[in-house]
């Protein structure tokens, strides 16, 4: 007889080996997504690549502290990418071949005591129709932007994709972006913008030295600007690198604005090519999460004290209805909305995005940085339109992660200077009592608006 080979019991029974074969699986996958970055089990885009942080902070500096919880979740995509190095190529042909996409828009040059001339509300409007491209148009730069030459020399050597960002005041932390392809950093690269409030800040904490005058933490090259030459606000100053991103860097042919609230979380050429390039448009930019009409975020911008001046906001908002601005209404598509919300800005560097941008800028020195406030103004009568991409929530929620700001015992928003140069806290000024009526009797120059905001014309 053979010799017989028996099967050992554990094994005889089919339902105990699936049984077990369930809880070795369960035990691996809950392992595995306890231990992962992502906590996914499948994620949705490959292309979003995990990878080890790309600068050590130390424990002091507090970079990862606040971040503002969303109830999106981490595992699935709202947006699709195409292939990494399918992008790498498709941007690096179009970055060599651009230079005789568009026309160049031809920039207002000499002197003024305003870095943007500060001009008449009739004067910036009668730059809003730029058909003639031979007008020069007053995009900045009137007065000097005070950097060393060192980093002015490396920001006219970016010929790519510009991530740029700042921070005045020590308002934020630098944080660094995620998700980096390997060869990235060869298209992109990487400015924040700093005064020396947050320069001092910087050196406490010992990311960057005192002996040296170029500075980068990261991949992030750290450019100081001297912001007593430029506006007291400092949030007037993040406008300068915030709108001016094409005359800081005129070689680029993209550009990517995130405010240092934000950490971007996807490569930066997956992010032009699928908001920009993919959807021909000059720009791309976050719809805002909760208003669409103008005087919504004016009347919010009062309401939570983002600008003490509420007279001011007042006047504004009157200037843009006397000068044209409407509700939105279906009759502005493609635009959906006509709030954005302008952490996040993606251009396409030529004529579109230049002209508004320099359109924008001159608002914002004429009023208040809160740019939200201008963007329909500008946008709706500019010529030619803007081609834009204005974004789901959603998809701004899958590419950055939103940090609260540094906490502060003093605000800076509207606020006045002291004998030291620190930042006194200021009363909100209020606006007279009734944007319906002018000296008691109706009506305001916004009231066709408001009517038509509210459903009631």
């Amino acid at each position: 007889m053979g010799k017989v080979i028996s099967t050992p019991l554990l094994f005889q029974s089919k339902l105990l080996c699936f049984s077990l074969f369930y809880l070795f699986t369960s035990l691996f996958l809950a392992l595995y997504t306890s231990l992962s970055q992502s906590k996914c089990l499948f994620r949705s885009s490959p292309f979003d690549p995990i990878q080890a942080p790309l600068f050590v902070y130390p424990p002091s500096y507090g970079e990862h502290k606040y971040a503002i919880p969303t109830h999106r979740s981490t595992c699935t995509s709202p947006v699709f990418f195409s292939d990494y190095w399918v992008v790498l190529k498709e941007i690096q042909d179009f970055c060599k071949n651009s230079s005789l996409v568009s026309p160049v828009l031809k920039y207002m040059q000499g002197h003024a005591d305003s870095f943007g001339g500060n001009f008449s509300t009739q004067k910036r409007i009668s730059y809003f129709d730029h058909e003639n491209t031979s007008v020069e148009v007053p995009c900045g730069f009137l007065k000097n932007f005070p950097i060393n030459k060192y980093d002015r020399a490396a920001m006219e050597k970016c010929n790519g994709v510009v991530v740029l960002s700042a921070i005045f005041n020590d308002h934020d932390k630098i944080r660094q972006p995620r998700g980096l392809g390997s060869k990235t950093q060869d298209t992109a690269c990487f400015f924040i913008f700093v005064d020396d409030v947050t320069l001092q800040g910087l050196h406490h904490h010992k990311l960057i030295s005192n002996k040296s005058g170029e500075y980068k933490i990261g991949v992030w090259r750290i450019v100081r600007v001297l912001s007593k030459y430029l506006y007291e606000n400092p949030a007037m100053n993040g406008v300068i690198p915030k709108y001016l991103v094409h005359r800081l860097f005129p070689n680029s042919k993209f550009s990517i604005w995130i405010d240092a609230k934000l950490q971007l979380m996807v490569d930066p050429l997956l992010l032009i090519h699928t908001l920009v390039v993919s959807e021909n448009v000059d720009m791309a930019i976050s719809k805002h999460p909760y208003y669409v009409h103008t005087m919504e975020e004016a009347m919010a911008t009062a309401r939570w004290k983002k600008w003490l001046d509420v007279d001011a906001l007042k006047t504004q908002m009157e200037t843009y209805c006397d000068n044209g601005l409407q509700p939105w209404s279906p009759k502005k598509l493609p635009y959906p909305s006509d709030v954005p919300d302008s952490a996040l800005i993606l251009r396409k560097h030529g004529l579109g995005s230049n002209l508004f941008s320099c359109l924008m800028f001159n608002e914002l020195e004429a009023f208040n940085p809160r740019d939200q406030l201008a963007f329909a103004h500008v946008r709706d009568q500019m010529k030619p339109k803007l081609k834009l991409n204005m974004f789901e929530v959603e998809v701004f929620e899958q590419v950055a992660v939103e940090y609260r700001h540094n906490l502060k015992r003093s605000s800076t928003s509207g606020g006045e200077k002291g004998s030291k140069g620190t930042i006194k806290n200021k009363r909100t000024k209020r606006a007279s009592p009734d944007w319906l009526y002018v000296n008691g009797s109706c009506c305001s120059r916004c009231q066709k608006y408001l009517l038509g905001m509210w459903g009631e014309s």
